[in-house]
């Protein structure tokens, strides 16, 4: 089973959404959730939500199934600045089938350098995902 992990191909259509999220120009949280279809072994689009909340884009994560989010995430200092860092969070649910999880992971890596991202986070439970959890991890 050692090295032959498969890494999905990332898309074209994702390398451009990838692209046009980093540039955007709206001042609002925003996520792409991005997942791995089985059969194609490809990442691709799950949703994109624009104008979100943590809270929100954790209802539209699932609980038992691996996902890639890129987020856009406004940040507001205690200072008053405003800053929208960029993270890669990789959510891979303990309870997530194996051969899933080795897709998900075999693939991280590649995504992440496709996204050019270096604030990587991983998630093994849902409930962890919450504004307190970003803000620790971004040092707020």
């Amino acid at each position: 089973m050692s090295g032959n992990v498969n890494i999905c191909e990332i898309t074209d259509e994702v390398k451009q959404l990838l692209k046009d999220f980093r540039f955007r120009k709206v001042k609002d949280t925003a996520a792409l959730i991005l997942k791995v279809d089985r059969e194609k072994q490809q990442i691709i689009l799950d949703e994109q939500l624009d104008d979100t909340s943590i809270e929100s884009l954790q209802e539209n994560l699932p609980s038992h199934q691996p996902r890639f989010v890129v987020l856009s995430y406004k940040q507001e200092h205690k200072d008053g600045r405003i800053s929208y860092p960029l993270c890669f969070i990789f959510l891979t649910p303990q309870d997530s089938h194996p051969e899933l999880q080795l897709m998900y992971a075999g693939s991280k890596l590649a995504l992440q350098k496709e996204a050019d991202l270096s604030r990587a986070y991983e998630i093994r439970e849902l409930d962890d995902f919450t504004e307190e959890w970003l803000l620790g991890k971004l040092g707020n």
